[in-house]
């Protein structure tokens, strides 16, 4: 067991488990309107609320209703969940939240000292828990998993995921399938050896590892050169998803390492950038699909893979979609890891077009090299980690996006263990600010519906609704609803620092309300008193 500072403020009546979180529970979690019981509502990846108490002709009308400043520093990118008259949620540096539906008032806080030496590129974040029974899950930052009682945030167990001094780290959301809690590590930018791993919810035993970097032996070992699959990347930060018809969980992979130098890594690199389906009980790959090969720009493939059914040419589909950091939006056969079809949403002048198969036409004159090679899009994407949605109402799918180019460079770097290890770096390109949008789009045929253009880089995830509604938020701190039809913005709110982790809503004593973390600061929304369900005037 690890040894946690832990703070409890226990609340009369309030923390008290009504009904246990089950396997089943978690497979009808899109039913269940009053709870958000994972990282994405569903399995699916959906991010969608069948409620509609809020919607577009009253949406103008939402205002605060309760916030809790944590007052911890960094980025926060947690997606809370919510059951049983508690809001759960986990903050950077090793933080996490038990919080009353009703005010906001603080049940429990657990916080753990990160211990000396942990390697972290892109801040010490965390994206959130997962639940089975009365305990929660989340991973620390030093690449540990962690098991909490639910009610008082006590720790069950503590289990090391891998070696935080040779570069391991973790920060995403887990996913509970059955008694197994998933995960993955970050850590390419160090020169670590990706892998996804499933754990005994119970005990905290590993069950089964996929490294997402394949070894000498393994299939795809011969698209390493060398011993460079050793340091090759490959990081899971994103969660996945699960079909319990197919029985795989589909995750995303990370960048192979280093980022911008593939001299010393010949060859396409497997399973990096790509999306992999492994047999939930097993671990074992069913297939794979790689967007972007022998990756050379640090466009991971972590972006969350969302199961869809649709109709392709006429025949109905069971898909699974993705806009990718690499500019392209992807639509694979969920079930044989086929390829459909790829569309460019952004700017795009790495690649020409694809194969057959779904393998780009790379252009070499697009490589980073010594002086600088200016190329699209720009590091950050296209799409990134940020949450996206998709919406049963509109049969669309939304996702936030960057615009713009960027240079890339070209040096060697030494391998050392636990130092960064990138191979070089970008740069913005003067007088040529990226931008960014939010877009929906037709996943059966990849046509733009709209684009809702951003000044900045999107930082937000996002959530859909059947209110007809689509909620983002923005780096310059604006909380908006649009309309998932049109894209127009019907609400907006200033909450005062950038909105970085996505949105989620929910059901409780009868009004929906809508919650996002701002800087610091946990904050609902919902439509006034008078116009609550059963008021004079209200909501019916």
């Amino acid at each position: 067991m690890g040894k946690a500072a832990l703070f409890v403020l226990l609340a009369a009546g309030a923390g008290a488990l009504r009904a246990e979180i089950t396997p089943d529970r978690l497979l009808r979690a899109q039913s269940d309107q009053s709870t958000w019981l994972m990282y994405s509502k569903n399995y699916s990846g959906w991010r969608y609320s069948p409620l509609t108490q809020i919607n577009a002709t009253n949406v103008s009308r939402l205002v605060p209703s309760w916030q809790f400043q944590s007052g911890v520093a960094g980025k926060f990118e947690s997606s809370p969940l919510v059951f049983d008259a508690m809001m759960y949620f986990t903050a950077p540096t090793n933080h996490a939240y038990a919080l009353d539906l009703a005010s906001g008032h603080q049940i429990w806080h657990y916080a753990k000292a990160l211990p000396p030496g942990v390697s972290i590129c892109c801040g010490q974040v965390n994206r959130g828990f997962a639940a089975l029974g009365n305990t929660l899950f989340k991973v620390n930052l030093e690449a540990t998993l962690v098991a909490m009682d639910a009610k008082t945030g006590g720790v069950v167990w503590e289990t090391t995921i891998d070696d935080v001094k040779k570069g391991y780290s973790a920060t995403v959301a887990p996913l509970v399938v059955k008694n197994k809690v998933i995960v993955g590590v970050a850590g390419a930018e160090y020169g670590v050896r990706g892998f996804v791993d499933a754990y005994d919810a119970e005990t905290g035993k590993r069950a089964w590892r996929f490294w997402t970097v394949a070894g000498p032996d393994d299939p795809g070992g011969k698209t390493w050169d060398g011993e460079s699959w050793q340091r090759g990347g490959g990081s899971i930060w994103v969660t996945g998803t699960y079909d319990p018809d197919t029985n795989l969980t589909y995750w995303g992979t990370g960048n192979p390492g280093p980022d911008w130098n593939g001299d010393d890594r010949t060859g396409d690199n497997l399973y990096t950038d790509s999306v992999v389906g492994l047999d939930v009980d097993t671990g074992q790959l069913k297939w794979h699909f790689q967007m972007t090969p022998h990756d050379v720009h640090d466009w991971d493939a972590i972006s969350d893979p969302i199961l869809v059914d649709t109709a392709v040419n006429g025949r109905l589909v069971k898909a699974l979609v993705q806009a990718n950091r690499n500019g392209h939006f992807y639509l694979i056969d969920r079930v044989a890891g086929s390829f459909l079809y790829a569309k460019p949403y952004t700017n795009v002048t790495w690649s020409d077009g694809f194969d057959d198969r779904g393998r780009p036409f790379a252009i070499p004159a697009q490589a980073p090299a010594a002086e600088g090679i200016k190329s699209c899009p720009a590091v950050g994407g296209g799409h990134n980690w940020q949450a996206t949605t998709y919406s049963v109402q509109t049969g669309w799918y939304y996702f936030p996006t960057t615009e713009g180019c960027q240079t890339y460079y070209k040096n060697r770097q030494e391998f050392r263990e636990g130092l960064l290890f990138t191979g070089s770096t970008g740069s913005p390109i003067p007088l040529e600010p990226t931008s960014g949008a939010i877009v929906a789009m037709d996943p059966a045929t990849g046509a733009i519906k709209w684009k809702y253009a951003l000044v900045s880089p999107a930082t937000s995830g996002l959530v859909s609704s059947a209110g007809g509604l689509v909620f983002a938020g923005t780096r310059e701190g604006h909380f908006i609803a649009l309309d998932a039809k049109s894209g127009k913005v019907l609400w907006k709110y200033q909450t005062g620092a950038t909105v970085i982790a996505p949105p989620i809503t929910y059901l409780f004593n009868g009004r929906q309300y809508v919650a996002v973390e701002s800087g610091s600061t946990m904050m609902t929304f919902s439509l006034p008193e008078w116009e609550s369900p059963g008021s004079p005037g209200g909501v019916r």
